[in-house]
């Protein structure tokens, strides 16, 4: 007997059973595309897509289908933090597996702008499933529809349409193929992934169509590691091979390629130091010889001073944000020049570069092979390998305590954890005065241990990021770093964790306010207004006594288990006990306020953040002074 040629199923149906047939594949390995589903259902999804995954769900555990549920479902608290889960999910996976999310029209669908933004700026991939008003109009308007009186053809969805890399809207059955198609094309394009957008107009998500068979075929979209062009190598070759002060900024790129390997073997033959940018940190083990740590604003003095004075920059990797490259001023000797070796266009001809478009493994496995004999002089690796070791006394002194019985800073809590962790461990962390310290300071072992979102550097990542990486990685212990600021953006998927017994443990720190912020508001003139949480003075201002607060009671009674830890001494017994639990656990700690980061003058690099150009107040007068002396340092490189 012939098999059927085709299937009736409604579009929600359909979407589902498709995306259960999707697979990447690089390097020979095969991974699923869409791993699952998470969701938070209203009248926009709820008997559309949230039909066809129960049926689907149910289906595979009667027997109905072979293998697992055709996409498994995960339950949110809120639809921003679903985004980060799926997010954090695909950065582990090195964007070759990915999650999506669906909501409800309204509400729903605008709170999943903010992670598409995340998604999109980092390039990783995420799949966004909004329920949209009425295709057919029956009652106009419906519930949470946004009116447009210029258009009848705008929806609250299309707030989606810039922070997604590819968006449709699927209005009738059929389209929902060529979009279903497009959709799966980006998610898996290492150029062009990021947010993809398809809103699913309610009542087109429960109308039955006759679907071709092989709409449901297995499909495989290869990813490539496409290689340099010979005349592009042949530059990069001579620039490299001609450079007395070469140096390399590794980027998130590095990682999702996965040339940790190429650039170690990369670094080992030429002996170029290797700097990282917050997405890159890692791409060497902290204890290479070439690793000189972090570069730009929250680098250290090694990677600092190695930048200004490069007469060679190759960027592996990186788009060069304002962090990076101390918003144009780091990069400061008389004629540098720079290779960028990105599998983006985009990226690779920035700062008038020779541009290397290519996959990054592939690439640093070209450049290893044809700069084979080719060394930096004894000299300069002797003085930046002394500089690191250096730095690495800095990051001693900083994590030391000596007296366990004092309240920690928060350095020395990062010391603490450092003395806990291993290589399987993955630290993540997203916004706040964290990422400073965590740049400058945290040893990293492996590949994927520094999970640092500082594309949109986005409060509220971490504790939700954390349940995709532990998703993605059950075998791993998982950390979220967060302050109190970061802590009440976005705490609701704490629950998720202890639903779904996700064993993740957060370590949260208590300074009172927003820490990094206030350090850039002293530092611009801003005298730290707004930036503290404390009771409002008779002043006005909110510089009263500490608010009240309890986090460490709020987490525990979203069902996380809680160890408090008052001293440096309880802090270390906590996380070590934290690392060994068997449910979500919290070490709650409240840190001092000063800041013990090492540095030197020389070790600063700059950040534009513009000053009031006229001002009253002495901070703000001094501090566009400042301002007007680092612009002038600033640079095209053309």
């Amino acid at each position: 007997m012939n098999a059927p040629t085709t299937r009736r199923l409604t579009v929600a149906q359909a979407l589902v059973e498709f995306l259960a047939h999707q697979y990447t594949e690089r390097d020979g390995r095969r991974h699923r595309l869409i791993h699952a589903c998470w969701g938070i259902f209203g009248h926009g999804n709820v008997a559309g897509l949230g039909q066809a995954l129960l049926e689907s769900g149910a289906a595979s555990h009667q027997g109905a289908t072979a293998g697992p549920p055709a996409l498994p479902y995960l339950q949110g608290r809120n639809e921003q933090a679903m985004v980060h889960a799926a997010v954090g999910y695909a950065r582990q996976c090195d964007r070759l597996s990915a999650q999506a999310v669906t909501t409800s029209i309204g509400p729903g669908a605008t709170n999943l702008v903010t992670g598409a933004a995340l998604a999109t700026v980092n390039r990783l991939p995420v799949l966004l499933l909004p329920g949209d008003v009425f295709a057919t109009r029956p009652a106009d308007p419906v519930l949470q529809q946004l009116e447009v009186p210029s258009a009848g053809d705008i929806s609250v969805n299309d707030a989606l349409r810039p922070v997604s890399r590819y968006f449709d809207r699927v209005t009738r059955p059929e389209a929902l193929i060529p979009a279903a198609l497009q959709a799966m094309r980006v998610l898996a394009d290492p150029v062009d992934t990021g947010a993809v957008t398809l809103a699913l107009p309610q009542d087109v998500q429960a109308e039955a169509y006759d679907w071709p068979a092989e709409f449901f075929a297995d499909r495989v979209w290869r990813v490539p590691r496409p290689a340099p062009d010979a005349d592009s190598l042949a530059a990069a070759v001579r620039a490299l091979r001609g450079a007395r002060r070469p140096l390399v900024v590794a980027g998130g790129g590095v990682h999702h390629s996965e040339a940790e390997g190429a650039l170690c073997a990369f670094a080992d033959a030429t002996g170029i130091p290797v700097a990282s940018t917050q997405a890159g940190k890692g791409s060497l083990r902290h204890d290479h010889p070439a690793d000189v740590g972090g570069i730009g604003h929250t680098g250290t003095a090694t990677a600092d001073a190695l930048a200004r004075e490069a007469d060679l920059v190759l960027g592996v990797g990186t788009r060069y944000t304002d962090f990076t490259t101390a918003s144009s001023t780091l990069f400061a000797a008389p004629g540098v020049r720079f290779v960028n070796l990105n599998i983006a266009s985009f990226d690779a001809h920035k700062l008038g570069a020779a541009s290397l478009v290519a996959d990054a493994r592939a690439g640093l496995e070209a450049l290893t092979k044809e700069l084979s004999g080719h060394r930096v002089a004894a000299e300069y690796e002797a003085a930046y390998r002394a500089a690191k070791a250096g730095w690495e006394r800095r990051v001693d002194a900083a994590y030391a305590a000596e007296d366990p019985s004092v309240r920690p800073s928060q350095t020395q809590v990062l010391g603490a954890l450092d003395a806990v962790v291993d290589d399987t461990d993955v630290i993540i962390n997203a916004a706040g005065s964290l990422p400073g310290d965590l740049h400058k300071l945290w040893r990293a072992r492996s590949r994927r241990q520094y999970h640092l979102e500082y594309g949109y550097s986005c409060m509220g990542y971490e504790i939700p990021a954390a349940i995709g990486v532990r998703l993605a990685a059950p075998d791993r212990p998982v950390w979220a770093l967060v302050g109190d600021g970061t802590y009440l953006m976005n705490p609701t998927e704490i629950v998720t964790a202890v639903q779904e017994g996700i064993n993740i443990t957060l370590v949260l720190i208590q300074n009172h306010g927003y820490a990094s912020i206030g350090g850039l508001s002293q530092a611009t003139g801003g005298e730290r207004f707004g930036t503290d949480y404390r009771f409002r003075a008779e002043d006005g201002t909110y510089t009263g006594a500490p608010l009240p607060v309890d986090l460490a009671a709020n987490a525990a009674s979203l069902g996380m288990q809680v160890l408090r830890a008052a001293t440096v001494g309880e802090l270390r017994a906590a996380l070590a006990e934290a690392r060994g639990a068997n449910r979500p656990t919290c070490v709650y700690v409240e840190t001092e306020t000063a800041d013990t980061v090492p540095g030197a003058p020389e070790a600063q690099a700059w950040w534009d953040v513009p000053v009031a150009e006229t001002a009253t107040r002495p901070a703000a007068v001094a501090a566009r002074e400042a301002y007007d002396r680092h612009t002038a340092g600033r640079r095209r490189h053309l």
